[in-house]
């Protein structure tokens, strides 16, 4: 059996056809990375969070994106699409850029089966690196569990939620919301027990 020999892009080169593509793809080490298409329970969750994060955050100096704005390491080369981002400040963007994000101060991810693994390990470790994120928040899309994780004042991360009661809620203090479990998963099917 011969090896065949993996393709590595430049950035530019995944920006261009990133802008020119109808599916979604992360980018990382000159590697495309097809992301997968969100199921029902996905999208639900995700709505269900954004909308209370955007009524909450209205009027105040942060606002949220959901899963079409990218999210930029240059020190890493990571290019990649978390389901919602909240910047806290001015959005800073790649000079002359348009939808690469630098200053992500909230990154919330929601899992499936196929993104758990993903989500909770390299990505996880990806998004530490970048220095204004300071709570990672992941909602599992198979069964009620929340996490919040935070960068402490020593810039350590530490689990400061796990919530698997739907009756509980999490907080995500960097903008001060707390969100119960039962409007995150209102309007979801078939959750495993």
């Amino acid at each position: 059996m011969i090896a065949t020999e993996k393709r590595l892009y430049t950035p530019e080169e995944y920006l261009t056809r990133e802008r020119q593509a109808l599916d979604k793809s992360e980018y990382f080490a000159g590697e495309i990375i097809p992301m997968a298409g969100a199921t029902r329970n996905h999208n639900r969750i995700r709505d269900n969070v954004n909308g209370k994060v955007i009524n909450h955050l209205e009027e105040g100096p942060c606002q949220s994106f959901s899963s079409d704005m990218r999210v930029h390491l240059p020190e890493t080369g990571l290019y990649a699409y978390p389901d919602l981002v909240i910047v806290c400040g001015e959005p800073a963007l790649l000079p002359g850029e348009f939808d690469n994000l630098l200053n992500p101060t909230v990154l919330i991810e929601i899992m499936s089966d196929s993104t758990e693994d993903y989500d909770r390990g390299r990505k996880f470790f990806r998004y530490r690196a970048i220095p204004t994120v300071q709570e990672y928040v992941l909602i599992d899309a198979q069964t009620i569990e929340v996490e919040v994780w935070s960068r402490n004042e020593l810039g350590k991360w530490t689990l400061a939620e796990q919530i698997t009661d739907p009756a509980g809620q999490f907080t995500i203090q960097s903008i001060d919301l707390t969100i119960t479990l039962q409007h995150t998963y209102a309007r979801t099917v078939g959750l495993l027990a």
